[in-house]
């Protein structure tokens, strides 16, 4: 399976045609605590999304449910995967799709050279930006909502606060679930091409 830039933006199978999903590469978090490397503050934090993407759909899902659209700002890129990855597009070209007013990248591989030069994987959404040290946080949709669900809850809205999308006694069930859903549902999407 080739996952270089070079070896292209859309060859995600392997050989026998089989659709193998790349280990996200980004995996810091954002904590509540102050003194963390990526403390959750409001506005330091940026998201990209594609709205064809299920993975970035349930980091937009858990932004919402947790009131925090107005701490974490998004960007979306056009939903048609083309040669040279996601690109930015304007709303007016596409609808829904915005340009990215974080950092000016015409492309999202852009955006992950930005943070990692020698970076030579696939470009997926979503990512989650840190606007202060101009990296990328994550880009592990699974690690993304876990953040979102806790992390801003001192920040947040009242009524957003003690919201949990993942209890702890329903942890296993939750991730037992998620593993279904993971392969059949979101995999799906890529399996069927």
């Amino acid at each position: 399976m080739s996952t270089s830039a070079a070896g292209g933006i859309t060859k995600w199978h392997s050989k026998d045609g089989q659709f193998h999903r790349q280990v996200s590469s980004f995996r810091s978090f954002v904590e509540a605590r102050p003194d963390a490397p990526f403390p959750a503050e409001a506005g330091r934090y940026h998201l990209y999304v594609s709205y064809a993407c299920p993975w970035a759909h349930r980091t937009l899902i858990v932004r919402k449910l947790k009131g925090l659209e107005s701490l974490i700002s998004v960007s979306v890129v056009h939903y048609l995967l083309g040669p040279n990855g996601w690109e930015f597009a304007s709303p007016d070209e596409v609808p829904g799709a915005t340009l990215d007013d974080v950092n000016g990248a015409k492309y999202i591989r852009e955006v992950y050279f930005k943070a990692e030069p020698e970076y030579s994987a696939r470009f997926t959404v979503p990512v989650l930006w840190d606007k202060k040290k101009n990296t990328i946080v994550s880009n592990e949709s699974s690690e993304i909502i876990r953040m979102l669900n806790t992390a801003f809850d001192e920040i947040i809205e009242p009524e957003y606060r003690g919201i949990n999308f993942y209890p702890e006694e329903l942890k296993e069930q939750i991730d037992d679930i998620n593993s279904w859903i993971y392969d059949t549902v979101n995999n799906g999407v890529y399996k069927s091409g």
